[in-house]
């Protein structure tokens, strides 16, 4: 109990000089360099999000390219690799609709 009042004592008897307790040139280069550690982490941690996604979304599509493959060929079609059906042969039924109709 007897400490605050010492301290409080001691406190008042000390004047400080504003411009020598300011951190000076060191404090701004130590500050500085935190701050450009932090970016360099952000940016890496950008990168390595953006990354884990096109990851995902490759995944997701090779995934989707082999399931309708298995698709189509349990229902006997051929497709390419975009997943549509190739253009059918001239002279094939399915040419032309209207000379089927015509006939």
């Amino acid at each position: 109990m007897l400490v605050v009042p010492a301290l409080t004592f001691l406190a008042e008897d000390e004047e400080f000089d504003p411009n020598t307790v300011t951190p000076g040139v060191w404090g701004f280069v130590v500050t500085f360099l935190i701050m450009v550690v932090v970016l360099l982490l952000i940016l890496d941690m950008v990168r390595r999000i953006r990354r884990t996604n096109y990851r995902i979304e490759v995944r997701e599509q090779l995934e989707a390219e082999a399931r309708d493959a298995e698709i189509a060929e349990a229902d006997g079609q051929v497709t390419d690799a975009s997943g549509t059906l190739p253009p059918a042969e001239p002279g094939s039924p399915d040419d032309d609709p209207d000379e089927t109709s015509a006939r």
